[in-house]
């Protein structure tokens, strides 16, 4: 399914409960574009962290048609719909962004995991 109907980005808005339901289910990939010190500290369950502006494909799921979320700190931060433009823009057709951020996950009391140090 191709979503890109939401921002002139090409990106649509992905709300943190439906976030956890996917990532709960698997078959979703997601991408902390903060700090990696952010990331360190909380991030959504399964998220990897990426710089946002020097990924490669090779960094991304193999599959065009796979399903990514992209986020950064909260709906002020431009990080994220900008990786998620550059996601489209190699390729990706399934692309989202979880517009609230990490604020917006922590602010509706959704589960987080740490790096282990």
């Amino acid at each position: 399914m191709n979503r890109h109907d939401g921002f002139a980005d090409g990106t649509q808005d992905h709300f943190s409960r439906e976030l956890l339901t996917l990532t709960e289910r698997g078959g979703v990939s997601v991408f902390d574009v903060n700090a990696f010190q952010s990331w360190e500290r909380n991030h959504v369950p399964t998220a990897r962290h990426l710089d946002p502006q020097r990924f490669e494909a090779a960094m991304l799921p193999q599959s065009r048609d796979a399903e990514l979320v992209f986020y950064c700190s909260n709906p002020m931060c431009r990080k994220a719909p900008l990786a998620a433009k550059r996601a489209r823009d190699l390729g990706y057709a399934n692309v989202r962004v979880m517009s609230a951020g990490i604020q917006g996950w922590l602010n509706a009391s959704l589960p987080v995991e740490s790096a282990a140090r």
